[in-house]
């Protein structure tokens, strides 16, 4: 198998992975309705590498639509500090696509021994975290055997997606569902953007992905795949936290990665992007507009669009690598679990 044709695969199945989840989407909100009960007081969400840029993702779309505050567990907080919390009332969520990290199966134990509901996240619905929880949405993505994440991170903020619905009003409807793996699809078919994106970063020592609001989580995974898989130094920042201080390391040698879709934040990366440029910087947008450097399909509403934004970067991630001659299936040092407690 040559290199990064194992990830390719595993890319190439996302729109049916996501297909498969939309399919069920009334069952699996029906399952999590049925456990959590009554509008929690306030979320909390367990998760590490991968899995955490999903609960960023989550932490936006759960307040919109549960009106609560959502919070991200640090897991160590329960398994060296010894912390006891009082969270009757509350929803917490275990996300791990093995199922199987130690610690985040402790830590949702913990947080439902501490009186929350839980609901776990996983690839596997016979796996520890699943038995540690209440209701569990699996994400059907099948195994994934390339070390970076790429199906079962999209498939994890779909399932965040869903027990958004389950909670309360979310700002997409059954349509967006419908268009969303024609949206992946269309984006796999489509390589040659990614292609001139490794071009232009070539080889840049480092990267800053920067987005706001529901986005944010993209630029997260993009950086984590960008460092997972080419040994960049790259870091995602959100555009409003850039703006004040870390803008200053703009040089004309640090490609930025500025990513939006219509919604209520587009126009402050259009502005941040206009701040890098006046600057000397320069800079690789990734939008639903034609002119993006690297353009999404426009169909899919904001709050869905970090699914197919997070396609194009896993792209840009493993076009990068196979030009600076590192197999991005088994990047070197890497696991595909890493068993932390």
């Amino acid at each position: 198998m040559s290199a990064g044709e194992l990830m390719a695969a595993e890319m190439a199945e996302q729109p049916a992975a996501l297909a498969g989840l939309a399919a069920r989407r009334a069952e699996l909100v029906d399952e999590v309705r049925a456990h959590i009960g009554a509008r929690p007081a306030g979320i909390v969400l367990a998760a590490r590498g991968s899995s955490d840029n999903a609960a960023i993702y989550g932490r936006y779309v759960l307040e919109l639509a549960a009106g609560r505050p959502v919070a991200l567990a640090a897991p160590s907080l329960v398994t060296r500090y010894d912390a006891h919390s009082d969270l009757d009332g509350w929803l917490a969520v275990g996300v791990s696509q093995s199922g199987r990290t130690p610690e985040i199966v402790s830590v949702l134990e913990e947080l439902g021994a501490a009186g929350a509901r839980t609901v776990a996240i996983t690839n596997d619905r016979d796996a520890p975290i699943a038995a540690a929880a209440g209701a569990t949405i699996d994400t059907g993505a099948g195994d994934e055997r390339a070390v970076p994440a790429t199906k079962t991170f999209t498939a994890q903020v779909a399932a965040f997606a869903i027990l958004a619905e389950a909670v309360g009003p979310v700002p997409w409807d059954a349509g967006a569902w419908d268009a969303l793996p024609g949206a992946v699809s269309a984006v796999l078919a489509d390589p040659e953007p990614a292609a001139r994106a490794a071009a232009w970063i070539g080889g840049a020592s480092g990267l800053v992905a920067v987005a706001r609001g529901v986005l944010l989580a993209v630029a997260l995974e993009a950086a984590l795949k960008l460092k997972e898989t080419t040994g960049l130094l790259a870091e995602g920042e959100s555009a409003a936290d850039f703006l004040h201080g870390p803008i200053a390391v703009v040089r004309e040698d640090l490609p930025v990665l500025a990513i939006s879709a219509r919604g209520p934040v587009a126009a402050d990366i259009d502005d941040l992007v206009a701040q890098v440029r006046a600057r000397g910087g320069r800079v690789l947008t990734l939008a639903d507009r034609e002119d993006a450097g690297l353009p999404i399909p426009p169909e899919v509403p904001e709050g869905l669009a970090a699914i197919p934004a997070t396609v194009r970067a896993q792209q840009v991630a493993r076009e990068l690598a196979l030009a600076r001659g590192v197999d991005p299936d088994a990047p070197f040092g890497l696991s595909k679990i890493t068993a932390t407690r």
